[in-house]
This record gives structure tokens, sequence and C-alpha cells, in this order.
């Protein structure tokens, strides 16, 4: 009897060994542990956004058209410790920014003396170059002499570059690309009231290109 109970114990205190090894091979073999979503997503689940996916970028010509330029001034206030605007005006830390826009890249500013950093870009300051150069100096140009880190914000930079725009440039602004739907009816009714405010004064921008 107790050969018996014995040999029973022993059989199933093995096949619970064997099931158990069974267990941990398949678990790290699916890797059945780990709580990561597969790199492929068979079907896609309801309310769980895509990874990577965010909101939409805004044209820089978009943000220019609406931009306000009084809020660019009011920015710009910060840059006066290394910049002047009007012109003529002598150049500081940084140069004179009277007419950047459409101006060639590290040249004129009445002789400043701009960055090799710089002068390797070539070309002029077109509105999207500004906004990459306001975006991040030290990424537009490696090795700059300019210590501003950059605007972070897309509206600020445009009513900083539309700011700049109206010192001594005054370059057409680039038209904004059509919108990729048309208006739902709904909101037909408010395109016409838009057109009655055509003449608000553009938004500001805020912060000044430099070495």
């Amino acid at each position: 009897m107790d050969d018996r109970f014995n040999t029973i114990a022993g059989w199933t205190l093995f096949a619970g060994i064997v099931g158990l090894g069974l267990s941990i091979v398949s678990s790290h073999y699916f890797e059945a542990d780990k709580h990561e979503r597969p790199e492929t997503m068979g079907y896609a689940i309801e309310g769980v956004a895509e990874e990577g996916a965010g909101p939409k970028e805004v044209p820089l010509a978009t943000l220019l058209a609406s931009a306000d330029v009084a809020k660019g001034e009011s920015t710009f206030a910060k840059c006066k410790s290394c910049h002047t605007i009007n012109e003529g005006g002598a150049n500081g830390i940084g140069p004179n920014l009277h007419g950047v826009v459409g101006e060639a890249v590290g040249k004129g500013a009445g002789g400043f003396a701009f960055s090799d950093a710089l002068k390797s870009v070539g070309g002029e300051w077109t509105f999207d170059k500004l906004n990459e150069w306001l975006t991040s100096p030290k990424a537009f140009a490696p090795g700059t002499k300019m210590t501003f880190a950059g605007l972070s914000k897309p509206e600020d930079r445009a009513n900083l570059i539309a700011y700049l725009n109206t010192q001594g440039s005054n370059l057409p602004l680039p038209t904004p690309p059509a919108a990729d739907e048309a208006p739902a009816e709904g909101d037909a009714a408010a395109a016409p009231a838009a057109e009655g405010d055509a003449g608000a004064t553009p938004a500001e921008a805020t912060e000044a290109p430099a070495e």
C-alpha cells in the first residue's frame, strides 16, 4: 500500500515539475511576461491612439496669416539687451535687425562680425529660415555665437517673424496652403463673418535672429 502511494505521489510530483518547466519555457518563448505591445498590431484597439501620433503641425504660412504683430513686439522687448531694430541703429552684442527679413544670412548689419557658422549657411533670411533659426539657433547653425536657446511655440515664432517683417522689410507673407477639407455645412455660415475681420492687425512675433 505504501509502495503504491509513494509511486503515485512520485509521478504526481514529476508531472508537476514537468508542467512548471513547460510553463516557464513557453512564457519565455512567447514573451508572455512582458507587458509590451507587439511591433505590428494585429488589429486596432478602440480608444487607443497610435504610437507616435500627435497633433498635426500647422504650416508657418498659416500661422503668419493670423500672427499678432503686437505680441511679437512685446516678445522682442526681451531681445533688446542684445539687438536694436530701428533704422540705422547700432550693433550691440547682436546685430541690428532692421530689414532683416530678406537680408543675406551672415552679412549686412553695418559690418557686424557674424560667426563663421552663420556665414556658412548662405542664402537669405526667408520666413522659413527665420522660423528654423528661432526654433533652435544652435541646430540651425552649429557653432554659432548666439546663446539664445530658441522659442518652442510655433505661434510665438510666427508672431516675432511677423513683427520683424514690419521693421524695414515688409515682404509679402507666404500664401497659406488650402485646407485639406471643405468646411462642414454648419461652419459655412461662419465664413462670411470671418471675411469681415480681414482688416485685423496680424499678430506679433517673438524673438530676433542673432549672430
